[in-house]
This record gives structure tokens, sequence and C-alpha cells, in this order.
């Protein structure tokens, strides 16, 4: 704080700030999808807040897609915010030409096949008016329609008023990148305006593609996927999402096993929570083995949960016939709605967690099935009378009796993973300040307020502050060495909350006359 100059005699105010920084908990059920969809941007995260967005952004649900009927399971599950990463598969754009003016699809697809465009000349003393504000001739404005006529489409046409090819803020290139439907290709030189008419796309150039592959995920040979943020790797240039869902091509199909690996290498370093769906049709007993060939082992594994079966639900593009989903969407709709009723710490499983809209699941698992997979860190799904479909196992990939990892449960690790997350952001002021006892004494004050709320929340186990957590910052942490090369060194410990997986219940008979 800047000291006032002092020059003639009087009262001098200051304001002087309290030198406390607050640590703020970042959101803990951002959800990314990677998959194949109808239309929208390719390699690019979208943010999206509600299904009805999805669908004008992607398209809504798809038949040969599984990313729609996830997306749709997350959000009748209570979730959030999503993340979408569109793949195209080598799926190719449509084109329009409207009299030399060459517009392209916002996406590469099939629904661009039925796009048309609509010119129309404004009135001569409208364009003159127009024109005479912005310096340029009346024949040059014109007004577009862009509209989507596939049958069934609810999108409302687009129309751009009053655009032109001359440079100046209406040029129909810089108007246009509002569009959801298209863009301009590229800016043709010495153009007259578009003649009044209907233009339409050209029949069957928009190509839907293939199924995905790997290559499509994380690059070929001679390609930089995870340098350039293609493909998986465009969630590096999202700010933060916490679970990672990789719904299949197509809804009765698989993902590419190799991809789970990088997958989990992903969420590892970006301290998110990967969601493993089962293959089609796989039996609970072969399960283990499969997700054991997958090399989803070591400290990273932490990061992951398996579970299984698949759901089985309506599907409402053939006519409510009921097929198999993969249960990754709901599965994290649970765990938003979860964290936002009881907090990240509470486990997503037991009757409450129940996932929405499946009437049953591929395979029915009992009391046989999850003694022989819980003790392996893998999770089930069952079905109980009046609670339907309910998430039955809350163990994390390193889970399994025998390794006796401190990461055993979701709800330890996730909340871990907030943690971390939360403090990262939290004390980015620390950096560049006088590394001494003052800076010190701020990190204890400012870290120790964040985590005696959450303790009053319920957060830790303990009786009391001193039993549930420490945050330690002092010249032990941090000695002479470390402040000569830079360094301050934070220690913060909690005592986590560990789910009661097994209610054991003791039941004696007294007899008559027996005392106690």
């Amino acid at each position: 704080m800047p000291k006032p100059s002092l020059g003639a005699p009087g009262v001098y105010l200051t304001e002087a700030p309290s030198g406390n920084r607050t640590v703020t908990g970042v959101t803990t059920a951002v959800t990314a999808f990677v998959g194949r969809a109808l239309r929208g941007p390719v390699d690019e995260p979208v943010t999206l807040t509600s299904l009805a967005q999805f669908e004008q952004v992607f398209g809504g649900l798809w038949r040969d897609s599984a990313l729609g009927y996830a997306v749709r399971d997350f959000y009748l599950n209570g979730g959030g915010t999503a993340l979408v990463v569109r793949l195209a598969g080598g799926a190719t754009s449509a084109e329009l030409d409207v009299n030399g003016l060459r517009l392209i699809a916002s996406g590469p697809g099939s629904w661009a096949n039925h796009l048309t465009a609509r010119v129309t000349h404004p009135v001569a003393r409208d364009a003159h008016e127009i024109a005479h504000a912005e310096t340029f001739d009346d024949e040059d404005l014109f007004h577009l329609e862009i509209r989507d006529t596939r049958p069934g489409s609810s999108d409302a046409p687009e129309v751009f008023l009053n655009v032109t090819l001359v440079d100046g803020p209406r040029r129909v290139d810089r108007v246009l990148a509002e569009s959801r439907l298209v863009r301009v290709d590229t800016m043709p030189e010495g153009l007259a305006r578009p003649g009044e008419g209907t233009y339409d796309t050209a029949a069957g150039q928009g190509d839907d593609g293939r199924d995905l592959v790997v290559e499509d995920y994380l690059g070929g040979e001679g390609t930089q996927f995870e340098a350039d943020g293609l493909g998986l790797y465009a969630l590096g240039r999202a700010d933060l999402f916490n679970l990672l869902c990789l719904p299949p091509s197509r809804p009765d199909g698989d993902l590419p096993p190799s991809l789970w690996p990088a997958a989990l290498g992903l969420c590892a370093a970006r301290r998110a929570f990967l969601l493993v769906d089962p293959p089609v049709g796989m039996r609970p007993a072969a399960f283990p083995q499969w997700v054991a060939d997958l090399g989803l082992s070591g400290e990273p594994s932490r990061n992951a949960a398996a579970y299984l079966p698949r759901i089985r639900r309506a599907d409402p593009l053939r006519d409510g016939a009921i097929g198999a989903f993969v249960p990754c969407g709901g599965l994290a709709g649970v765990m938003a709605r979860t964290d936002a009723s009881r907090g990240v710490w509470k486990a997503p499983a037991g009757l409450d967690a129940g996932i929405v809209g499946a009437t049953g699941l591929e395979h029915v698992t009992g009391d046989g099935e999850s003694a022989l997979l819980n003790p392996l860190g893998i999770n089930c799904l069952r079905t109980f009378p009046q609670a339907g479909v309910v998430v039955w196992g809350a163990r994390t990939l390193r889970g399994a009796d025998t390794l006796a990892d401190d990461y055993k449960y979701v709800p330890v690790r996730r909340f871990a993973l907030y943690l971390e997350e939360s403090l990262y952001r939290g004390t980015q002021w620390v950096v560049f300040e006088p590394n001494d006892e003052p800076l010190w004494s701020q990190i204890r004050t400012s870290l120790g307020s964040f985590m005696q709320d959450l303790f009053r929340q319920g957060a830790f186990q303990g009786r009391t502050p001193r039993e549930a957590y420490f945050v330690a910052c002092d010249a032990e942490t941090t000695t002479q060495y470390d402040i000569d090369r830079g360094v301050v060194n934070i220690l913060v410990g909690f005592a986590p909350l560990k789910p009661a997986e097994f209610v054991v219940i003791s039941v004696q008979q007294k007899t008559a006359g027996a005392v106690g």
C-alpha cells in the first residue's frame, strides 16, 4: 500500500487491503463427451448447459451414434455442464453456390444436403440510406436467408439483412460468422451481388463418414493430435472438465480398446475421472479380464471406474423399441446429482443413485456377480424393486482388495481431485510473492479457511478440525534451500470419509429373565 504524500497538515485516508485470499472450490461434475454427432463443429470443445443446446448445436439424437443418447441420459439424471467434442470420421461438408459466392456448411455431414439460400434485394430507398451511411453503392446490398429443409427439422430460418460483398462491417463473411448453418468459404474479388432467387445444395455433397477408429481420436503416423489439440486432445483447450465419457460410434458398437489407456492418461494429467463402459454383450464374469487386457493399471487407474452391464431403455428414434446403451452418460448425471445434493465426498451409489430412464439391464446382476466383481474393483449396476436400476458400487480401478490403495473408493478419489484443483487454482497469487513468514501465514489462513468450510459441511472424518485436516506452510516445510530456489512448499492433509459398503447387523436372542 503506497504511503500518502504528507504535505499540508490534515487528515489523510487510505484503503488497506485485508491480506485475505479466498480459495474457491471448483465445480465437480463438468462432463466431457467425445464422439460422433450428426452435425456441429469438429475437434472443438463446446460448452453446453442443457439438452436443448445439444440439439441445437449437434442435431440431437442420431441413430448412428451413441453420443446423443449418452448426453440425453446425462441431463435426464441431473447433469449440469457438459463439454462436447465432435469427431467427424472422414465426413465431408456440403457447399452452396450463390451466384459465385461459395457458402460451406458449418460442419460436415449429410444434414447440410438440405440447406437452401434465398437472396432478395432491399427496397431502393432503404438500400440508398444504408449505402450512404456505409459509403458504398445501393446495388451492393442484399438480404440472405438460410434454411434447413430436412423433413422434421425444427431449426428456424436464419435471416441476415443488408449484407454485402464490399469490405465493411456488413461484409457477408463477417456476418455469417454468427450463423449456425453456413460459413463463407473464400471471399471472391470483383463479384457483383447475387441475383434474387433460391439456391440449393448440390445433391449428395455432404457425407456422414464412417464409424470412428482410433486414429480419429489419437491421430495416426505423421500427425500431431496432442500438440495441435485435435481428436481426444481437443479437451486440452478446455479450462476444466471433471468426468470423461467416451460413447462408441454406434449404440450397439464398441470403442477401439487402445483408446482407453490414452483417455486414462489424459484424465490423470487433467485431474479428471474416466468412466469405463463395458463392451456390448459382455458377461460380468469376463469383464475383469477385459479390463486387465486394456492395460488400465498402476497409479493412473485411480482416476477411473468401470461399471457394467449396459442399461436398457426405450429408443425414441425406433418407435420406443428397447435397446442397450452404454451407462456412462447416466452415471455422470448421477454423480452430478449426488454432488449437488450431498457433496463430492458422498459415494454416487445406493438406492438413491437410480438411473432415470433405464428400464432394465443388458444382463441381470445379483449378489453373486457383486461378490465376484466388487473385490476386484469393478462396479455393478443392479435392479431392485421400487428403486429400479441403481448404481451398486463405488470403487476405482485401484479398488481391488489385494491392492489396498489409498484411493480405493470413487468418492475419496474424486474429492482428492477436487481439493487438488481448487488449491492449485486458489494459490496462483502466491507466484512471485516474497517467500517468508508473512506469505506463509497468509497461505495458512487462506487454505485453512477453505478446509474449515468443508469440515463444517461434513466432508471429513473427525470430531474437530485438528482430527479432520491440517495445513502446514512454515520454516519446516520450506527450508532456506527451498527459499534460495524460489520454492514454497505447502502440505495439506485430510481424513476422507469412506463409504459403508457392508452393513453388518448382529442379532442376539435374549432369554426371558436375563439381565442386561
